[in-house]
């Protein structure tokens, strides 16, 4: 079984070990490669002389270590120069930073880079001071067809702009409904299908069980977990630099109304699960938990969170509206970069390719559900096998292509809106209702400031 203890969430939640000595070693190590003379190779973007014997310099976060060690033993003939960074964690915008600083400099660019970040294809796809875009283009040549057509179904889209795949996707964070069956057995509640069946409990228990609770929207991602899987068009990035908001719709409405009456009644906290206030008013009284792939191992099977037990933990597939078909949101995954500067592609998207889809990594090792779908399925089996839960995990599997496509993956960060805008106006007592015009505004002017047009 996988060590779930270690498992923090790859799209923000790690641990950044980087600061002024390792962004210094990033920027001697990255120096190394000379961008050299240039051709448009048959790949579709120009290259620079290649060398297959370069070494190639890999920009990796801790947790990613264990992929790198994979590689090394399995490909001991290929050289890497390793620099670990904070990965672009909880906003930092590392990655593009150091990138802008080699366009200027007009050289030092690294030859892969992984981020936690969903939202860096949108910049790393585009020319910067003059320079090409950072990130090569895979699928016109450099990563096969076939490796491409095998991850799940809608993963790669926030790589992809105007039909070009910038980035691979380490692994995806669809949003499932966590519950916990001994709680629900002992209550006499039925997993609910929809929706409304899911507020309907939360009433049902602030009533029957006051202090326990069935969600919670006091993290920076929880507009992903319950807005994007609701369907509501807040951020519908519907090209390089347009993109719709339009949070005064019924899609919308329904899920703050649904949401204002379960955080009144407390079912619904404005708390952080990643607080010790959590772990220590909510231990033993989570019943539900819409949530992201990784609360497994992050939040319920963590011995420095809630520790549930084994045997106790199931997973069901996305919630629909009545009447409607089920999508879910997407709460991180992390990202694979290759450089178009780099001097040794074939190097590059060697380890690219091994990182994202070798079972030696993404089955024996990774944490996370991976977004290659070979992986997945054998990933799937591996965590079933163990016994710590009380369901099978075909939940995820069902989740993974449902990832509902009109929430996009901009340069400017829904999470960072949401954090400035809602959850101060929540802990003042506002209602979500009333707060969807501010929360509209707040992301139509933070998209103009990026060069988007708002339509």
């Amino acid at each position: 079984m996988v060590d779930f203890t270690r498992v923090t969430r790859s799209g923000r939640w790690v641990r950044a070990i980087s600061g002024a000595g390792a962004l210094a070693i990033a920027l001697a190590l990255a120096g190394c490669s000379s961008n050299g003379g240039t051709s448009v190779g048959s790949y579709g973007f120009p290259q620079v002389t290649q060398d297959d014997k370069a070494t190639i310099t890999v920009w990796v976060d801790s947790d990613r270590s264990s992929a790198v060690d994979a590689f090394k033993k399995a490909n001991p003939d290929v050289k890497l120069d390793v620099v670990t960074y904070d990965g672009s964690a909880n906003g930092s915008n590392s990655f593009r930073t150091k990138v802008q600083l080699f366009d200027r400099a007009g050289n030092g660019w690294p030859d892969v880079v992984f981020s936690t970040q969903n939202n860096d294809a949108a910049w790393a796809s585009q020319k910067s001071n003059g320079k090409q875009a950072f990130a090569a283009v895979l699928n016109s040549g450099l990563v096969p067809k076939t490796t491409l057509d095998d991850f799940t179904q809608g993963s790669l889209n926030p790589c992809t702009v105007e039909g070009k795949v910038y980035c691979l996707r380490n692994d995806l964070s669809q949003v499932v409904l966590w519950y916990n069956k001994t709680l629900l057995d002992k209550f006499g509640y039925s997993v609910p299908a929809t929706w409304e069946e899911y507020q309907a409990i939360g009433e049902k228990v602030a009533k029957e069980h006051p202090g326990y609770i069935v969600g919670a929207v006091g993290d920076s991602f929880a507009s992903e977990i319950y807005f994007w899987s609701g369907k509501c068009q807040a951020n519908d990035i519907t090209g390089p630099k347009t993109v719709t908001v339009n949070t005064d719709s019924t899609e919308c409405k329904r899920v703050a109304s649904m949401l204002d009456i379960l955080v009144k009644n407390g079912t619904v906290p404005n708390v952080s699960v990643f607080t010790p206030e959590f772990v220590k008013k909510y231990s033993d009284k989570v019943l539900l938990m819409p949530g992201p792939a990784w609360y497994a191992g992050a939040i319920f099977n963590n011995p420095q969170s809630l520790n549930v037990p084994k045997g106790q933990l199931g997973v069901a597939a996305p919630l629909p509206w009545q009447g409607d078909t089920p999508v879910t949101g997407n709460v991180g995954g992390g990202t694979w970069f290759i450089s178009s500067h780099s001097k040794n592609l074939k190097a590059a998207e060697k380890f690219a390719e091994f990182v994202t889809t070798a079972d030696d990594y993404q089955v024996n090792v990774a944490p996370g559900y991976p977004a290659y779908a070979p992986a997945a399925d054998k990933w799937i089996k591996k965590q079933e096998s163990s016994g710590y839960y009380a369901t099978d995990l075909q939940a995820l599997v069902k989740a993974g292509p449902a990832i509902w496509s009109g929430w996009g993956s901009g340069v400017f960060s829904q999470e960072a809106i949401w954090a400035k805008t809602i959850t101060p106006g929540i802990a003042d007592g506002k209602s979500l209702v009333d707060l969807l015009p501010e929360w509209e505004t707040a992301i139509k002017n933070q998209a103009q400031v990026n060069g988007y047009t708002v339509k």
